[in-house]
């Protein structure tokens, strides 16, 4: 492939990631929107973070694993408990990060 088209790749991948995305933002931040339907936008994020890290603490290798030997689960544990309190994110992923590292360094 020339350099070109590979420059034409990336521009049209670029406008199909982005295109979706920035349209709602361009065409909504002019207007004012409903209260109820804020408050509901505003649990979005919350809730497909929460849903991408279910689906990765209860089930790492494709099936639901609620046992003792799931490191992810003994992880997110005490994690859930720091997010709780502190209402946090760097401190949460810096403390999975630790426990998920120090576990496999020490346990192998």
């Amino acid at each position: 492939m020339d350099q070109h088209t590979v420059l034409l790749v990336i521009l049209g991948m670029a406008a199909v990631t982005y295109g979706p995305r920035l349209a709602p933002a361009w065409l909504l931040s002019r207007r004012e929107l409903n209260p109820m339907l804020a408050r509901w936008l505003s649990y979005v994020p919350v809730s497909v973070l929460g849903a991408l890290t279910a689906q990765s603490v209860l089930a790492p290798t494709g099936s639901v694993d609620v046992s003792a030997a799931n490191l992810y689960l003994w992880a997110a544990v005490p994690c859930f408990v720091l997010a709780v309190r502190t209402k946090g994110f760097f401190g949460v992923v810096a403390l999975g990060m630790g426990i998920v590292a120090g576990a496999r360094f020490f346990l192998g």
